[in-house]
């Protein structure tokens, strides 16, 4: 079969004609159905399949082929049929008949191009399933086509509970179901009514991923299947603008450590406003597209996205190039990057409806309501009667694929990427470093970077669990960031290594000055181990991937199908206030700050203060299941070692714990200093010390973990936040005055801690405020009024005394700027 644009074109028309005559039931299968017709070009690669199918000896779910792409056409069409009325209509009558005005909703809405566009590619991954006897996993990136999916999976019954109890293939379970769709109704729970969503949600059958931020599906999908494993991967044009990287997939992807992946992009040419940059190409685009794919190592094969039958050939044909090219390296004929096949699917933005090709073709393409307007009506009627199957027919038509006991395969909701269950089997001691017997006299304290923990512990685990596939995504400088061990023996993947340099063919470090991709790459790899790092600044870049899985673990929480993929660390580190040197584009907290704004229970946001710290943290998160873990992690090898191995498992488990070691007077104090951030702890300790000197009573607190000292705003937060008992311990309502020193924003962390705060007289908040440049940390601290002595400032501000009880002459001028604080406070 001929390769690229115009893969398996064969003998042409003849050929398929004489195929036809041979076989009555591929003849009956090539007249095809209402709106879906299968081309000369289709017919041939189909019987091309049929034919290498038979030589196998593949059965599948023991239908006769063409039987069931007879149905297949009917399957599709009833469900574009049912989609147009998810839209439009309010009644659903299952004998066709024409809609009249009250059957039409007040306010119609749904993406329907796109989902009309996902009908035929949805149902045709269905039938290759039925065809081969293999339940591939899916995930769709541009998830707001999702009525495609819940109307195929209910017409086949592949739905989840949520759905099964509300819809069935009857007039009043579709009737229930279009009403559903976009009802913004609220249940007595006070929660959403309706089990559909905008986009994939928890009660989509198979669903893994929201799909609303587009070409993040592009990023992860090569990392996501296993060896054994296959995915069908859904990709929209419109993405393909969205986000750099998705062209790298081939550089990625190894047989021996990955499944198999076929990527399908629906090129329907428009956006919502205009055509896609593809379309605008010239020639529809997809001749340069083809030729950009071929460029950046792909094998492309373009199809008609009309026709499921053509979905399931391309999804067949993808898998057996892919094979062959995975023997070829086997055979050292062939060496990585392999030729990776992707498909193009070319069809106008909804397809097989009227205003097909149009910008309204995006969500409502009759142009007008067809509640209050004839001519939409009958526009409406017109196009769904083509699509529209009798009952009976249809039932039977369902029936040839619904038999999955025949090859003893799972249903597609249950597919292996929709489950993930993780576990280590070794789970190795914590690394450790002594801590100093006295650590009240600063100098004896030994001092190294928190980040040989995490590189120690990390490549220990790995180590220590050989079964599972690990992923370093890596934007750069990962020996700066001290995570030299892991490099060394997981190394970088490229595909041409250079000698002396810690790169392998098969090299487990994603690397690529480019954090969505990378960060991408662990997210795929949830039935593995992984790890992502960056510069805290840029952090902000991963944003998007980083949220959308945190949302939507958060909604299978509430759904009650906790996640049970191993949690993943993003370690934010080279950070803000050890960035001194790197001007304010470098100086920046607003990742921890925005991960600390999601639902604690899922996004855990840690500021970690010492190596024992880290270690334990490292330790203990890979034993935690559904969780993004923000770590905040100082590489710099001047953070001293204060906490005790014991003392830090006590930190995780409570999110904070006192200092006993510092501190004056406990059971007299006037004020609580809390610190977050390890730079942030060293200055509270030195400003505890003049304390002491000035016979201050106080505490000292870190703080670990802040979301678990919110009030809780979900169940699974009010089960994540620490008990009461421990923040009267801890905050005690008879001290008041408390200040908390952060190496966030401090406004973003006083927000977060609304019941420690006990009003602005009482409580005073430091940390990043905006300030930097080109510095030294002690440059840095000062100009965000963050040092020991603006931290005595504000105690003397709480408690209603003069600074100068606590600050002398010289350091009062240093702090407003009448004198060079060097020498004097830094």
């Amino acid at each position: 079969m001929a390769q690229g644009e115009n893969a398996g074109s064969v003998s042409g028309e003849e050929w398929v004609k004489q195929y036809c005559k041979k076989h009555p039931m591929a003849d009956r299968w090539a007249k095809g159905y209402g709106v879906i017709q299968h081309s000369i070009e289709t017919q041939a690669r189909v019987f091309q399949m049929a034919d290498s199918l038979a030589a196998r000896g593949t059965r599948g779910d023991d239908v006769p082929l063409f039987e069931l792409l007879y149905a297949l056409d009917r399957v599709a069409s009833a469900a574009m049929w049912v989609v147009v009325h998810e839209t439009y209509a309010r009644n659903v009558y299952l004998d066709g008949r024409e809609l009249v005005a009250e059957d039409f909703k007040p306010q119609p809405e749904g993406h329907t191009g796109g989902s009309l566009n996902m009908v035929p590619a949805y149902a045709g991954y269905m039938a290759i399933n039925a065809i081969t006897g293999h339940t591939r996993s899916w995930i769709m990136g541009q998830g707001h086509c999702v009525a495609a999916i819940d109307t195929i999976n209910l017409l086949l019954d592949n739905m989840t509970p949520a759905h099964a109890e509300r819809y069935s293939l009857t007039d009043e379970g579709l009737t229930r179901y279009v009403r559903d769709f976009y009802s913004y109704q609220l249940g007595d729970d006070g929660k959403q009514k309706s089990p559909l969503g905008s986009h994939v949600n928890v009660h989509t059958a198979g669903g893994i991923a929201e799909g609303g931020y587009l070409g993040f599906t592009e990023l992860q999908y090569v990392h996501m299947p296993l060896p054994g494993e296959r995915l069908v991967v859904f990709l929209s044009d419109g993405a393909f603008e969205e986000q750099r990287g998705s062209d790298w997939v081939p550089r990625w992807w190894r047989a021996e450590d990955c499944g198999l992946v076929t990527p399908i992009m629906i090129k329907n040419g428009r956006r919502i406003d205009q055509r896609t940059t593809i379309s605008q190409q010239g020639g529809g685009g997809v001749g340069w597209f083809v030729e950009h794919l071929r460029l950046n190592g792909f094998d492309p094969i373009v199809f008609d996205g009309r026709d499921p039958a053509a979905f399931a050939w391309a999804i067949f044909e993808m898998e057996c190039r892919l094979e062959a090219a995975t023997r070829a390296v086997e055979s050292g004929k062939e060496s990585y990057p392999v030729p990776l096949p992707y498909g193009i699917a070319v069809a106008p933005k909804g397809a097989g409806f009227y205003g097909e090709g149009t910008n309204l073709a995006h969500n409502l393409p009759l142009m007008s309501n067809p509640r209050v307007d004839a001519i939409a009506a009958r526009r409406f009627n017109d196009s769904a009667k083509k699509l529209w199957v009798p009952l009976g027919e249809l039932k039977d038509d369902i029936n040839k694929l619904q038999r999955h006991e025949s090859s003893n395969r799972p249903r597609e909701r249950d597919h292996s990427l929709a489950h993930r269950e993780v576990h280590l089997h070794q789970v190795p001691p914590p690394v450790s470093r002594p801590v100093p017997e006295n650590r009240r006299d600063r100098t004896t304290w030994t001092r190294t970077s928190p980040m040989h923990a995490v590189d120690a512990m990390f490549l220990a685990i790995v180590k220590a669990n050989p079964h599972l596939r690990p992923r370093v995504g890596n934007p750069d400088e990962m020996r700066s960031n001290r995570l030299i061990q892991t490099l060394e023996n997981l190394k970088f993947r490229v595909t041409d290594p250079e000698p002396g340099i810690p790169e392998d063919i098969h090299g487990a470090v994603i690397t690529a000055l480019n954090e969505e991709a990378v960060a991408a790459a662990a997210l795929g790899n949830k039935g593995g181990i992984n790890l992502i790092h960056t510069y805290e600044a840029f952090g902000t870049k991963m944003h998007g991937v980083i949220r959308q899985e945190v949302i939507f673990t958060d909604e299978c929480n509430e759904a009650g199908r906790p996640q049970l993929w191993l949690s993943i660390p993003l370690v934010l580190t080279s950070h803000t206030w050890e960035n001194a040197k790197n001007e304010r584009s470098h100086q920046d907290p607003s990742m921890a700050e925005a991960m600390l704004g999601e639902p604690s229970d899922v996004s855990r946001v840690l500021f970690v203060p010492d190596y024992n710290t880290a270690a334990v943290v490292m330790r203990s998160l890979y034993q935690t299941h559904g969780q993004l873990w923000t770590l905040v992690i100082p590489k710099m090898e001047v953070i001293p070692d204060l906490f005790t191995i014991d003392e830090a498992t006590r930190l995780l488990e409570q999110g904070a714990i006192r200092l006993d070691w510092a501190g004056y007077e406990l059971a007299r104090q006037q004020v609580i200093l809390t610190a977050v951030g390890a730079y942030q702890l060293e200055e509270v300790i030195k400003a505890s010390a003049r304390l002491q000197e000035c016979q201050v009573p106080h505490s000292v607190v870190y703080m670990l973990e802040p979301g678990r000292f919110r009030r809780a705003r979900t169940k699974g937060e009010s089960a994540h936040v620490a008990p009461l008992t421990l923040r009267e311990v801890l905050y005690p309502d008879f001290v008041p005055a408390r200040v908390f020193v952060t190496h966030t924003r401090p406004e973003v962390l006083i927000g977060t801690l609304q019941p420690l705060h006990t009003g602005s007289g009482r409580t005073g908040a430091l940390g990043y405020i905006n300030r930097g440049g080109t510095l030294n940390i002690s440059g840095m601290l000062f100009v965000n009024r963050c040092t020991w002595a603006h931290i005595l400032e504000e105690v003397a501000r709480l408690l209603g005394t003069s600074r100068e009880t606590l600050l002398n002459a010289s350091e009062l001028a240093a702090l407003h700027g009448k004198a060079c604080p060097e020498g004097v406070i830094i």
